[in-house]
């Protein structure tokens, strides 16, 4: 075979080799988008009655196609920015690794972000307060306070008896989280109606209880997922959570956590 006739069969397999690398990546690139577009389509009919919204879906990794071919995709994320739950907006971040194909199998690992401003958080404690919630009633009057948001701290008010007297209150509070609640613990407190405040913090406990303020969370997620931390600022409470149990199945989806009373 001639130079010229085995360059021009080394340019037409180079050109075969890129054209089918090509093809392989625009169907592997379909395929992403279905698969995508599926899962947000089955998302959305699984949510929960009382939870609207879009959810967006993002399948990390380089293909698809030898993903689902190994069992599990590397990393799936999932994104909805405006939900709202019982009435309560939430933006919600969720990232997923070791995604089985096998929905009976569980997911790796899960961790994300739900992130709350004074309303959507008043609006749950709300909630809370009239399902007789005990982990969250704390010593909270149903509707008698609205939480602030300040930096790493959040503020409430409301009434309490000191020595059979009816007196105002203003407490300050450090926000940490349960594997099942966001709890407000306070640390200073003032007293008020005397024509002025009155630095009541060596009365905390006599005059707030010795339970901290907790608004449930556990029973707007799925059973097995845990809250790892809080992070708080004036604009909104960042609650962090992790699963390593939860599975793709309507059971585990739709079956919610709950708060212990203790």
């Amino acid at each position: 075979m001639s130079r010229r006739r085995r360059g021009g069969c080394l340019i037409i397999t180079g050109v075969l080799v890129v054209a089918l690398v090509g093809a392989f990546f625009i169907v592997d690139g379909a395929l992403r988008g279905f698969a995508q577009g599926r899962a947000e389509a089955e998302i959305a009919n699984r949510l929960p009655a009382n939870v609207t919204g879009d959810v967006s879906v993002k399948i990390g990794g380089l293909s698809v196609i030898a993903q689902y071919l190994t069992g599990s995709f590397e990393q799936v994320e999932l994104t909805a920015p405006q939900l709202t739950v019982d009435g309560a907006a939430a933006s919600v971040r969720i990232r997923a690794a070791q995604v089985p194909v096998d929905t009976s199998q569980p997911i790796g690992h899960v961790s994300g972000t739900i992130d709350l401003d004074e309303a959507a958080l008043n609006t749950l404690l709300q909630a809370s307060q009239e399902q007789g919630d005990d982990a969250s009633a704390g010593p909270i009057e149903a509707g008698a306070t609205e939480l602030k948001l300040g930096a790493n701290e959040v503020t409430y008010a409301g009434t309490a008896s000191v020595f059979g007297i009816e007196v105002g209150y203003r407490a300050t509070a450090t926000p940490s989280t349960s594997a099942d609640s966001l709890v407000l613990t306070p640390t200073e407190a003032e007293l008020s109606g005397f024509g002025g405040s009155l630095d009541a913090s060596g009365l905390l406990q006599l005059l707030l209880g010795e339970k901290p303020v907790s608004v449930c969370v556990a029973k707007y997620l799925p059973q097995g997922v845990t809250l790892t931390g809080v992070d708080v600022t004036p604009d909104r409470a960042r609650i962090t959570l992790e699963s390593s149990t939860l599975t793709l199945n309507e059971q585990s989806l739709t079956t919610l956590g709950s708060c212990s009373t203790a």
